[in-house]
């Protein structure tokens, strides 16, 4: 058994990045297309969660992946954007295009040693900080599983279908065909 220390050092490859960030997305557009048979009331409901509606969950979720493509290239943000931009999942839907296409660009230009870079940046209290660029991409993924694990519970508190299965195990099924 690794001890934390050892467990820290070790890296995962940039083929395991590469597949996290596939799968989180693949997850991400299986919620979405539940998410696009609500109504636009629904989808702003105040359901009285971490972020009161499905719309402010999954806007934040997006934000935060947006933040830390920022700080893993040298730009750290120093405030949230405003979580009722989007007023449709179209439009969430559409931001999220352009986020997700960084960070698969990123990852996909990642070599060993980019893996184990540490990227120093800034939270959005000021405060320094400074991870492993593979801990920030699988937090970016560990943190949308999460959120997404809300909104299903959301989806199915409006009476709506929940997603197909967003397990990890199903992604891999999927992709073994």
């Amino acid at each position: 058994m690794l001890d934390a220390k050892s467990w820290h050092d070790r890296a995962m490859t940039p083929q395991d990045l590469h597949a996290l960030v596939d799968y989180n997305y693949w997850a991400t557009h299986r919620l979405l297309a539940a998410v696009d048979a609500l109504t636009p009331e629904q989808f702003v409901r105040d359901l009285a969660s971490s972020f009161r509606s499905v719309r402010d969950t999954l806007t934040h979720v997006h934000d935060a992946e947006w933040i830390w493509l920022s700080r893993l290239h040298g730009v750290s943000p120093t405030s949230r954007l405003p979580l009722d931009r989007f007023e449709d999942c179209a439009a969430l839907r559409a931001g999220w295009a352009e986020t997700q296409g960084g960070l698969r660009t990123y990852v996909d230009g990642l070599d060993d040693a980019g893996v184990q870079r540490v990227v120093e940046y800034r939270l959005l209290n000021g405060s320094s900080s400074a991870d492993r660029a593979w801990h920030l991409v699988q937090h970016v993924v560990n943190h949308g599983t999460y959120h997404r694990g809300q909104v299903t519970t959301m989806l199915r508190q409006l009476g709506a279908a929940p997603p197909l299965p967003l397990d990890l195990v199903a992604y891999y099924r999927e992709r073994r065909g």
